[in-house]
């Protein structure tokens, strides 16, 4: 079974788009890379101890910004208590803290992420009504830091269903400077459906109550949608 699920997530990796908030910042660093390969190769083309390492390196930058902004398709674990990974990432906090912005009580604060390797769009991790949005903005810390999750730009969405309430922020890093969310209030969400992107290296920290069964430790590496993150009780 362990061989079947494996086969599963590396054939939907495969099976992936390229998000549609990204279009233009994909057109923009192509654009800059294709007017530097032909003013490269206007003035240095012969000299191809200079041309060719210049192309090879335009060329992977065209490539992995292609790359970075893409969309896999992904497999949602179901279950209205379970709650996935809204982002791909490292688990780096995993602790008691208190959430006065909209769970105003002592909740588990459980923060991933994510690399430039990572992909980057975000995923509802629960169903259930958004009753809280705000935008922040801020400073642009390092993102691993734990001072980002107040200080640095961030978005913050509340949800809430039969099992209980949560929060969860969008920051912004050193890099990442533009974070799309597309939390409504009032709106049913379904787990697993996009709710944004974070461009560039960011991380995504989840408010949980305190009675919830987390289901994964510092250290971990988790992917949207698939990584059981906890369960909630009522």
């Amino acid at each position: 079974m362990q061989d079947v699920w494996r086969y599963e997530i590396a054939v939907n990796e495969l099976k992936m788009k390229i998000h549609k908030d990204c279009y233009r910042t994909i057109a923009y660093v192509w654009l800059i890379c294709l007017t530097l390969l032909f003013l490269t190769w206007w003035f240095v083309g012969k000299v191809l101890f200079v041309s060719i390492p210049l192309t090879a390196v335009l060329v992977f930058i065209m490539g992995f910004i292609t790359y970075f902004f893409r969309l896999p398709k992904r497999t949602t674990v179901p279950g209205e208590n379970v709650l996935t990974a809204v982002a791909d990432g490292e688990i780096v906090i995993l602790e008691k803290v208190y959430e006065p912005e909209y769970l105003k009580q002592e909740c588990i604060q459980v923060s991933i992420y994510m690399n430039f390797f990572n992909v980057h769009v975000n995923f509802w991790p629960m169903d259930g009504e958004v009753t809280y949005y705000k935008y922040h903005p801020g400073k642009y810390y390092l993102a691993f830091l734990p001072k980002a999750s107040e200080l640095n730009e961030h978005s913050s969405v509340g949800m809430e269903n039969s099992f209980g309430r949560i929060l969860f922020k969008q920051l912004a890093g050193t890099f990442a400077r533009r974070i799309v969310c597309y939390a409504k209030e009032g709106e049913n969400v379904k787990k697993g459906s996009q709710c944004g992107i974070i461009k560039f290296g960011s991380r995504i920290d989840m408010y949980l109550p305190l009675d919830a069964d987390i289901k994964v430790e510092i250290g971990d590496d988790v992917r949207a949608c698939e990584t059981v993150i906890a369960e909630l009780h009522k």
